[in-house]
């Protein structure tokens, strides 16, 4: 069932389903999804594919699709422009039931509808290899926890704090944003998937601003993870699964979520680049 706010929304979502191997069986507008989601008697797939926000409809709808996630209904792909993305994780939350694609273009949503399928038709489940991606991304993840815990208690790292006089000082923003910038700077001579490393990005932009006292939407840390922004959701889930990250809901926005380093987390950072720093004042 396709979900749409536009024809050319309709389109986008018909091409993809098409090139997934799939079947359309309705398409309906953003307004009363719920009701016709009600008088649905069994569906495989719900694409939601808008291109703008529709308020409290979109909101209603977000919540409807997690509950039957989470109940193994049907699978559940929402596609969206990244200016989409903070409300729909905000509702939608953390959650491996829902995929979510930002920016994607026809292949990605292809990819995205077979994985959800995969969670009600078993016919299908030797085409994708949404598990096992998933599964390496838990363990990638669960070996950068397992280091940050190690440095976080390491006390040879945890000494006194250097004098600035003999080269070494405190850690500030300034100095993680030109590592960051100086990672950036890569791109320019080689290509940038060589360097991919989304979770380093995003921890130094985390600890940037936990330095700087800024808060980090979740659109906001995608574009700072340097690769495609359903990638970054997925490392942002898992990181968070780990511990490694804190979901902090915006009191004056319940549509907008935030996302901060966890304590031990940023004791790890903090203890690692002052290491680096008594290495050498250059840190890439």
């Amino acid at each position: 069932m396709l979900l749409c706010d536009s024809a050319a929304a309709a389109e986008r979502a018909r091409n993809g389903v098409e090139r997934a191997g799939l079947r359309v069986a309705d398409i309906h507008p953003i307004a009363g999804a719920v009701d016709r989601l009600d008088r649905q008697a069994s569906v495989d797939v719900v694409l939601i594919e808008i291109d703008e926000d529709h308020g409290p409809a979109l909101d209603s709808l977000l919540r409807r699709i997690r509950t039957d996630a989470e109940a193994d209904r049907y699978g559940s792909v929402v596609s969206v422009p990244l200016h989409l993305l903070d409300i729909i994780d905000a509702t939608v939350g953390a959650t491996d039931k829902i995929r979510i694609l930002c920016d994607g273009n026809v292949a990605d949503l292809a990819s995205e509808l077979v994985e959800a399928a995969e969670r009600t038709s078993p016919q299908l489940q030797d085409v994708g290899r949404g598990a096992d991606r998933l599964q390496q991304l838990s363990e990638e993840v669960g070996r950068i926890a397992s280091a940050l815990a190690e440095l976080s208690e390491d006390e040879a790292l945890a000494q006194p704090r250097p004098d600035k006089a003999n080269g070494g000082g405190d850690i500030d923003a300034g100095k993680v944003r030109a590592i960051i910038r100086a990672r950036r700077l890569r791109d320019q001579y080689f290509r940038s998937e060589l360097f991919a490393d989304p979770a380093w990005d995003m921890l130094l932009d985390l600890m940037a601003a936990r330095l700087e006292g800024q808060r980090v939407a979740v659109s906001s840390l995608c574009i700072a993870a340097a690769v495609p922004a359903t990638t970054a959701l997925r490392w942002i889930e898992t990181l968070t699964d780990h511990g490694l990250f804190v979901r902090v809901a915006d009191p004056q926005d319940g549509r907008r979520v935030y996302i901060e380093l966890s304590d031990k987390a940023a004791a790890a950072l903090e203890n690692y680049l002052r290491a680096v720093q008594r290495l050498s004042p250059l840190a890439l």
